[in-house]
């Protein structure tokens, strides 16, 4: 059996959410808050947990990414705190490492935390989350998981690699089949922006050989430097067509182009369908955009490990959450 099939055999699509399958539900299920539909949250309680939990929920800061990643942190914290479990929100600062996240995990697992959830990125937090796996801590990985294959008890996210591709088909149609692009990437050791990178590159490298591809350009998530990186490029190469980023950044390199006066000239595709950067997709500057869901993947987190604790719920290891395109005003291809 398929693991997509085992998939649609556990988890339930229903109208208000996904849940777990019914001979799994001895519970009766909690209705998910207006506010957590309005950003696609799934998975609900499958009732108030037999005895008090703690959840230590690790994350990062300093983008609007990551205050996606916020609301559905606060949005689970509310939903299960009348459901006897507490959500502690531990802050990994702004610099995205295997570092921060290992120091993140040591730190939840001497506090004793029954669950843990984070972003495991990097391959470097592999014997950590394998150490808490080990010590009977369930933990869930979402939205970025290493390229090494940890003992996580649920994995959740896009696939990477496919998303990449399906950029890199947009890139294509977009063009033409011609034509120079810069890359920027967020951090060259993170799993999810290599294999989002080369999702893209491999499928123009292959296919489109009059694709001019520069760099990739290594912006670590800071807006700044996406912001300087793209004037650069457009400045060095004023036949510059597109930009290409693969994480954090794309509201910067959108702005870079409005700025450079180049809307229409220049577009970008980026990631992350976030209000923040709406302006750019209706003003000309974002071509498009493809979503991960950050909120729904922090809040379906959080409530997954409680019913895992309380309930002793079972899930797939591997949870893969769609990657739609939204596109912007001067988008003329479609995936």
């Amino acid at each position: 059996m398929s693991r997509f099939n085992i998939t649609r055999r556990l988890l339930l699509g229903t109208a208000a959410g996904t849940v777990l399958a019914p001979h799994l539900a001895r519970a009766e299920a909690v209705p998910l808050p207006a506010e957590v539909s309005a950003f696609g949250g799934t998975v609900q309680a499958m009732g108030k947990a037999p005895k008090p939990l703690r959840l230590a929920m690790l994350s990062f800061q300093g983008s609007s990414f990551w205050e996606a990643v916020d609301t559905g942190i606060a949005a689970g914290t509310r939903y299960l705190k009348p459901l006897n479990t507490t959500v502690e929100y531990i802050q990994l600062g702004t610099a995205l490492t295997a570092e921060a996240i290992v120091a993140g995990i040591d730190g939840a697992l001497a506090k004793q935390y029954d669950g843990i959830a984070t972003i495991p990125i990097f391959d470097g937090t592999v014997a950590k989350v394998n150490e808490a796996v080990a010590a009977g801590v369930p933990f869930v990985a979402f939205i970025a998981d290493s390229a090494a294959r940890s003992k996580r008890t649920v994995g959740m996210g896009t696939k990477a690699y496919d998303a990449g591709h399906k950029a890199g088909e947009f890139i294509a149609k977009q063009l033409g089949g011609e034509g120079k692009i810069a890359v920027i990437t967020g951090y060259l050791g993170a799993a999810q922006h290599n294999q989002r990178m080369n999702g893209a590159l491999d499928y123009l490298k292959k296919d489109y050989p009059k694709i001019v591809i520069l760099g990739p350009f290594e912006c670590k998530d800071d807006d700044a430097t996406a912001y300087g990186q793209a004037t650069d490029a457009m400045t060095a190469n004023p036949d510059l067509k597109l930009i290409y980023v693969t994480a954090g950044g794309s509201e910067a390199a959108a702005k870079a182009v409005r700025d450079a006066k180049a809307t229409g000239r220049v577009g970008v595709v980026g990631y992350d369908n976030l209000p923040e950067k709406q302006k750019y997709k209706e003003g000309g500057e974002i071509l498009a955009l493809i979503d991960q869901a950050p909120a729904r993947q922090s809040f379906d987190s959080l409530v997954i490990l409680h019913n895992i604790l309380g309930f002793k719920a079972q899930y797939p290891s591997d949870i893969p959450i769609p990657s739609p395109v939204y596109y912007g005003k001067l988008a003329t291809a479609r995936v």
